[in-house]
């Protein structure tokens, strides 16, 4: 896919801002010296746990749904006419089975959506993949209790639906506009020469690989995950050899061509934006239990109690920060021993997951400055009012 050239106004805009940054920084300043380590250790805890292991094999995944997936099914199943309660099922299931990360679901989001899903269920999916994850909420139940885990898990198959209702009634022409346009069919190839079983082979293959390569452990909290979890290699290694025969049996050299080109892409359009956001949530926030720019004392002292602001702060750096699959249970267990209060924990738990500031930049990027814009107020404002809520009668 070609990319777009800068303008000459906005080239010189990030100039400016380059600049700015680089003038009025106090680099020798201990606090920003320890930021910018934040910074470059975050990134590289990122690229060592999730690129190779989780962006990568989404990458693939995406370039095959984009390349090979029947576009006609897609359109069925999770298009805008496509009956609500089937799309928006398909699109919370999908998501919430594959339980990754906020970064991890974007090459997904985006292959769908590229294939012909409608704004809505492709939101419903982005915000589900990573919010409505099976073991974070049985860990939730443990750690927190049954009322937070309960209003975890309700307030996530919720927000998935409602989120994507609104984001298709508001760009609901533009939708209908984009879907009309053939140029997103670039790499389309429903050309019929793969039975249905045979595609069902391939795309579970590769959903297989990603799942169980990436399997947590409970941490004792469940023994069947656990006992899953200390087989996950073997179980990644047959979904590997069930790929391998799959692409040695029905596929040519031109289709892997094809596929790999439309994988690279994708990583082209992501990773830049991925790596850069990672890098500057690292240098405001830190990894979590370090030190960076923003002092953590500050975030304590926002959370306390139960009052919107609490619930609106907690929802704001929630969608702010990186949280791993899982990492944001012992985080909001660290803040709640700080005197966090239970409405901005939950708060935090349904906007943290989903959102991001490397995902939000990689959403922008797909969706333009209005429709992001739009969901990530979406996720604050909905997990601020939930929270709210939850704290009064909690």
């Amino acid at each position: 896919m070609a990319q777009k050239n800068l303008s000459p106004n906005r080239a010189l805009g990030y100039m400016v801002l380059v600049f700015l940054f680089a003038y009025f920084i106090p680099f020798d300043a201990p606090r920003v010296v320890t930021a910018i380590q934040e910074a470059f250790l975050m990134l590289s805890d990122y690229a060592q746990q999730h690129v190779l292991l989780c962006v990568v094999p989404a990458l693939f995944i995406a370039g095959a749904i984009t390349v090979f997936l029947n576009q006609r099914s897609v359109i069925r199943y999770l298009g805008p006419s496509a009956p609500k309660p089937l799309a928006y099922g398909v699109a919370s299931i999908s998501g919430a089975i594959l339980a990754v990360c906020s970064c991890t679901v974007l090459p997904l989001f985006k292959g769908i959506y590229k294939k012909g899903a409608g704004l809505g269920p492709a939101i419903a999916f982005l915000y589900s993949g990573p919010a409505i994850n099976i073991l974070a909420i049985v860990m939730s139940y443990k750690v927190f209790g049954w009322k937070l885990g309960l209003a975890r898990m309700v307030g996530a198959i919720l927000f998935s639906i409602v989120i994507g209702l609104i984001m298709q009634f508001f760009f609901r022409k533009e939708d209908e506009a984009r879907l009309a346009d053939e140029r997103m069919f670039s790499y389309t190839r429903d050309d019929g020469e793969r039975s249905l079983g045979q595609m069902a082979v391939y795309m579970l293959s590769m959903i297989g690989i990603l799942v169980f390569v990436n399997w947590a452990s409970s941490q004792g909290n469940s023994p069947l995950w656990d006992f899953i979890y200390s087989i996950k290699y073997w179980i990644t290694a047959g979904f590997a050899l069930m790929l391998g025969y799959a692409l040695i049996r029905w596929f040519t050299k031109d289709d892997l061509h094809i596929w790999v080109v439309a994988t690279r892409d994708f990583a082209l359009q992501i990773l830049p934006l991925l790596f850069g956001g990672v890098l500057v949530a690292g240098f405001l926030l830190g990894r979590p239990g370090h030190e960076a720019l923003i002092p953590s004392q500050w975030v304590n002292r926002l959370v306390g109690g139960n009052s919107l602001l609490a619930n609106f702060f907690a929802a704001l750096a929630g969608a702010f920060m990186y949280f791993a699959t899982l990492t944001e249970v012992p985080i909001v267990q660290g803040l709640l021993g700080s005197g966090m209060g239970q409405g901005p924990a939950l708060a935090l738990l349904l906007a943290g997951p989903s959102l991001s500031l490397p995902s939000m930049l990689v959403i922008w990027g797909e969706l333009g400055t209005k429709k992001t814009i739009t969901y990530v107020s979406l996720v604050v404002l909905l997990s601020t009012l939930v929270g709210f809520g939850f704290g009064m009668i909690g």
